[in-house]
C-alpha cells in the first residue's frame, strides 16, 4: 500500500474488506446538475487508484441509468471492487417529483433481476433496502432479500435509513452487513439508536452525504441562489434562505481547524466522520462522499490520513444541534420520522 492509498477495513463482522472510504456515484447521473461522462469515468478510475473499492449506486438513480453507467467500470474491475446497489424507491417517468416505496417481496425479486441486468453482473456484492415501507413486515421483505443470498444473486444485505429497533428486527431474519444513513457534522440523528445497534450487532456503517451535500465544503452558501436550475439541493430546507445563512455561520470552526491542519473544510468534515470509527469502536465506518471529479477524490481520500485532536473534536461537537432546517422537504421516509 502506497502512502497515497487508503487503508482497508472489514465492513461489519463478516462483510467484505473494503477501503475505509467509498464513493457515492449518484451525482454522476442526476440530482446535482449537468454531468460530464468522461470526467465521471476518470473519477471512478482515480478512486480505485486511491484504494477506494466500495462503489455505491441504486436503481433509483437516473431510473437505472447510474447502474448502466457503472457497468463498463464494474466489468473492467470486477475482482477489485465491491459494488453496492439498492431497491425500494419507485420512480414515475411521468412525474419527476414522485417517490414511492415498495418492500413487497415480489417487487424485490423483480428489482434485483433488473439491477443485475443493468450492471452486467451475476451477483450483487451488497444489496440495500433503500427505504423502509413500515406497512410490509420485515420478516417478509428481509426474508425475500435473504432468499436472494441463498440463490447466489446477492452476497451481503444492507438497510438504509433504519432505526436501531428496525435493524435489530431485521437482523433476526438474516444477518445485516451494513447500514447506510446520512451522518455528518450537520446530521447526527443516527446516533440516537442506529449507531449503537450496529455496534452491538457487528454491522458496518456507511454514512452518505458526509459532506452535507457539499455545504460543509463551503462550495455554496445558498443553493437557491448559487446552484444551477434543477439541482435538488435548491429545494432542501437546510440550504436556502434564513436556514442557509444560519448554517453557513456554523462553518467557522471547521474553517479554523482546516487552516490549522493545512487542509480544506471538506477534509475536516470527512476526518470527523472517519473518526466516528474510533469514537464508537469497534464500529466499522466507511463514508461514501460523492463527486464527479478526480481531483476531489484525491482530496477526499487524503482526509482518511488526517487526525483531529481531542480539543478539535470538542470544538466541532455542538454544530449538529444548531443546524437549522430538516434534511429533506419530506422527512417521512427517513429513520428520524420513526424514532
Amino acid at each position: 500500500m502506497s502512502e497515497n492509498t487508503i487503508e482497508q477495513v472489514r465492513l461489519g463482522t463478516t462483510g467484505p474488506v473494503v477501503g475505509v472510504q467509498g464513493l457515492g456515484c449518484m451525482g454522476m447521473s442526476e440530482f446535482y446538475g449537468d454531468t460530464d461522462e468522461q470526467s465521471a469515468r476518470e473519477t471512478l478510475e482515480a478512486a480505485l487508484a486511491a484504494g477506494v473499492t466500495l462503489f455505491d449506486t441504486a436503481d433509483a438513480y437516473g431510473r437505472g441509468a447510474n447502474e448502466e453507467f457503472l457497468a463498463p467500470f464494474v466489468a473492467a474491475h470486477r475482482d477489485e471492487i465491491t459494488i453496492a446497489t439498492k431497491f425500494a424507491l419507485v420512480r414515475d417517468p411521468e412525474d419527476e417529483d414522485f417517490r414511492g416505496v415498495s418492500n413487497d417481496p415480489a417487487y424485490i425479486r423483480q428489482a434485483v433481476e433488473a439491477s443485475l441486468r443493468r450492471l452486467g453482473i451475476d451477483v450483487i456484492d451488497l444489496y440495500y433496502m433503500h427505504r423502509r415501507d413500515a406497512d410490509v413486515p420485515f420478516a417478509e421483505s428481509v426474508g425475500a432479500m435473504a432468499e436472494l443470498v441463498t440463490a447466489g444473486k446477492v452476497r451481503y444485505l444492507g438497510l438504509s435509513e433504519v432505526t436501531g429497533a428496525e435493524l435489530r428486527e431485521a437482523h433476526t431474519v438474516h444477518p445485516i452487513t451494513a447500514v447506510q444513513s446520512e451522518w455528518s457534522l450537520f446530521s447526527r440523528d443516527v446516533e440516537q439508536s442506529a449507531v449503537g445497534a450496529a455496534k452491538e450487532l457487528g454491522v458496518g456503517f456507511v454514512p452518505y452525504s458526509p459532506l452535507g451535500r457539499g455545504f460543509l465544503t463551503g462550495a455554496f452558501a445558498d443553493a437557491a441562489k448559487e446552484l444551477p436550475a434543477g439541482d435538488f439541493r435548491s429545494a432542501q430546507p437546510r440550504f436556502t434562505g434564513d436556514n442557509a445563512r444560519t448554517n453557513a455561520s456554523l462553518l467557522e470552526p471547521v474553517r479554523r481547524i482546516a487552516d490549522a491542519h493545512g487542509a480544506t473544510p471538506g477534509q475536516i468534515a470527512l476526518a470527523w466522520v472517519q473518526q466516528r470509527a474510533q469514537v464508537h469502536a469497534p464500529l466499522a465506518v466507511v463514508p461514501i462522499p460523492g463527486t464527479r471529479r478526480a481531483s476531489r477524490v484525491r482530496e477526499n481520500t487524503a482526509a482518511t490520513r488526517l487526525r483531529l485532536t481531542a480539543n478539535e473534536l470538542v470544538e466541532l461537537e455542538p454544530i449538529a444541534a444548531r443546524v437549522a432546517g430538516d434534511r429533506y422537504q419530506d422527512m417521512s421516509l427517513t429513520s428520524t420520522a420513526r424514532e
